[in-house]
């Protein structure tokens, strides 16, 4: 798989935390098609945060499809593929938070699933690559707003 992720992983701006990184070891992935890291190390300035353990994890996740699905055959009397099958990627990080202080640990969850129609990484890579430019680019611009935002409620 081509995602490698290279530790430390150097965070992105959110308020209250100066200068993030987070140190990351290899964990066992939940499945042949996955790899997983666990944060054991925070750098910056991050009061409050914890690493992973059993009780509150914080993984990072990487799927890909277990088999990888194909464009159909083309229909002679339409000239169209009759069904576009998708090949589903997805980046989920688990971390475990306080519902309210006395409380159990919750997981929060936070993933970008990629749905790609097969066929189209052959026919048109170039603007596959352009909306994950666009995508990321714009989560990381606004990687404060968006913590500010699931912490207010307010858009």
């Amino acid at each position: 798989m081509s995602f490698n992720l290279t530790s430390p992983v150097t965070g992105q701006a959110q308020t209250g935390l100066t200068g993030p990184t987070y140190t990351l070891t290899a964990d066992t992935a939940p499945g042949p098609n996955a790899k997983q890291w666990a944060v054991t190390a925070l750098g910056g300035t991050q009061t409050g945060v914890d690493t992973h353990s059993v009780a509150r994890p914080f993984t990072i996740t990487v799927w890909k499809p277990l088999i990888a699905r194909i464009l159909g055959m083309i229909n002679v009397l339409t000239g169209r593929v009759s069904s576009v099958p998708k090949n589903q990627y997805t980046v989920l990080t688990r971390k475990g938070v306080t519902p309210l202080a006395g409380q159990p640990s919750e997981i929060a969850i936070f993933e970008t699933r990629m749905a790609i129609p097969a066929g189209s990484d052959l026919a048109d890579p170039a603007n596959l690559r352009a909306a994950l430019s666009a995508h990321f680019g714009a989560l990381v611009q606004q990687s404060a707003g968006i913590g500010d935002m699931v912490v207010t409620g307010l858009a």
